[in-house]
């Protein structure tokens, strides 16, 4: 995707280069080569950014005495200086507020790129990520470069340990070691700019060095806070990583460039490191409530099954258990907590275990198994509420399994086969915690060989965006249109039913609902 164009301040371009930050008289006419806010400006709206223009040392460009105050050369050197300021500002401004706008690591990490590559005038680049505090994740980002590409600059050590490393000319010029010229060679690298991302705490503390570092480091945006996840994370301290841009043709960055690309590395590392924590504390959210669902589904002769699960960012309480029971007769269940975050994952945790006792002594009533936990909810669990659904399946003579159901405020099952594609009614009831007397009726229902069950959670429904009864007539749809080939296998008809429900890939991106889907297939 190319980025979107960078606005110009009307007015803003000045016909002449201006130093910034010294009192060097301004030419009237810009050096061959010479990088101004103009080309700068110009770089920031294309995509790919420009290739570098390598920048000649010439006496233009030597600092100079600014002209005598009250002289009309000097009133035009302060304006053209403030025109400049104003249009690095603008340029800044476009940038960090490109990067604002993402929240997932990756996307920031590109962004940085990006952003890095406008401001320096190369056209390829790479973020090799390494926080200092060994959490991870250990990876590398490119622009410009493919992946076998990043595979070769991983066998070169970067430059940029504690401060920023210019290597104008990497097969000619001093610095380069061996390898670094034969990869520079074999991918038509001629020089390299890298800048070290180093958090605020590394810059407090005076590890960094030098004025790459620095800025890099930066100054804090205001009070670091974790995310509103409930999982204690830290802000990633110290040395994140390090930026490097690659020029086709010998060259180096402008003072004014670098100062531009250290003034946007104040922000861009912060934001790193809050998309890092925030990445870290999901994947915890998501390894915690993986560890309390069952690691792999059990075999029983004559059934197969297959789940599908996805995690909020924030962890939820949705969860799916398959228990056998004693005589042959198999336990199915699903259900969710309210809330989120490690408080619903954890309760959820302590209801699923609870379920499977409650169903190991009295699994052939199921409504007695959810009046169990509903007791034990209020005794335990005042706060929160739960849905939740118990069938009890044993086997009949002639063949086919034979369902006994309850479910307490939780969404219907759904009945798959080549004659019929139904709901059972299990939703008459509230859910767990909400009355002060639960009470719930009880269905049964005979299941023919070749026929499957599905159930899932309401998280399944939310996605969908759509209200509840247009998103169980999907549902519906998607199941009964599935070709008999695809409802053979448990494992097709769960992906056919997804795929179908969101074409868009919204059942695996990020959402504040968490997604159980569990098909079970009764071969005889």
């Amino acid at each position: 995707m190319s980025p979107a164009p960078v606005r110009k301040v009307a007015g803003s371009e000045p016909s002449t280069p201006v130093q910034a930050d010294t009192d060097a008289p301004v030419p009237a006419h810009p050096a061959p080569g010479t990088a101004t806010a103009a080309t700068i400006a110009t770089a920031a709206g294309s995509a790919p950014p420009v290739a570098p223009v390598p920048v000649p040392p010439s006496p233009a460009s030597a600092p100079r005495v600014m002209p005598p105050r009250g002289t009309p050369d000097h009133s035009l050197a302060v304006q053209d200086r403030l025109a400049a300021w104003v249009c690095d500002l603008s340029l800044l401004h476009e940038l960090t507020e490109r990067l604002a706008r993402t929240a997932a690591l990756d996307d920031a990490l590109h962004e940085v790129l990006r952003a890095g590559a406008t401001l320096v005038g190369a056209r390829r680049g790479l973020i090799a990520l390494d926080p200092a505090d060994r959490l991870g994740p250990a990876t590398s980002v490119g622009l410009g470069l493919g992946r076998s590409d990043l595979g070769t600059l991983e066998t070169v050590p970067l430059d940029a340990e504690s401060a920023e490393a210019v290597l104008p000319d990497l097969l000619h010029g001093p610095g380069p070691t061996t390898r670094h010229r034969e990869v520079a060679a074999q991918l038509g690298l001629a020089a390299s700019y890298a800048v070290p991302l180093v958090a605020e705490a590394a810059a407090e503390s005076g590890t960094g060095a030098g004025d790459g570092a620095e800025h890099a480091a930066g100054h804090p945006t205001g009070p670091r806070t974790g995310p509103r996840t409930g999982f204690p994370t830290d802000h990633p301290a110290g040395r994140l990583g390090t930026a490097v841009w690659f020029y086709d043709e010998p060259a180096e960055p402008t003072d004014r460039q670098r100062r531009l690309v250290s003034l946007y590395l104040r922000f861009a590392v912060e934001h790193v490191a809050r998309c890092l924590t925030l990445g870290r504390a999901r994947a915890a959210a998501r390894a915690l409530s993986e560890e309390l669902l069952p690691a792999r589904l059990p075999r029983v002769p004559g059934l197969r099954m297959a789940v599908r699960h996805t995690t909020g960012p924030r962890g939820g309480g949705d969860w799916y258990d398959a228990l056998p029971l004693p005589e042959g007769a198999l336990g199915l269940a699903v259900g969710g907590v309210t809330g989120e975050g490690p408080g619903a994952v954890a309760a959820m945790g302590r209801l699923r275990a609870s379920l499977r006792a409650y169903a190991v002594m009295e699994g052939e009533d199921p409504v007695a198994v959810l009046s169990d936990l509903e007791l034990l909810m209020r005794l335990t669990e005042p706060a929160r509420s739960a849905t939740a659904l118990f069938a009890y399946a044993t086997a009949l003579p002639g063949g086919g399994r034979k369902l006994t159901m309850a479910g307490a405020g939780h969404c219907p099952p759904l009945v798959v086969g080549d004659r019929r594609c139904e709901y059972v009614e299990t939703s008459l009831s509230a859910p767990l915690n909400m009355l002060s007397c639960w009470e719930a009726p009880c269905a049964e229902l005979a299941v023919r060989p070749g026929e499957s069950l599905l159930l899932y959670t309401d998280g399944l429904l939310h996605r969908t965006g759509e209200p509840a009864d247009r998103a169980l007539s999907r549902l519906h749809s998607a199941a009964q249109t599935a070709p008999r080939s695809v409802r053979a296998d448990p494992e097709e008809l769960a992906d056919h039913v997804l795929r179908t429900l969101f074409p868009d890939g919204r059942d695996r991106a990020d959402h504040i609902e968490d997604l159980v889907l569990l098909a079970v297939r009764f071969d005889d």
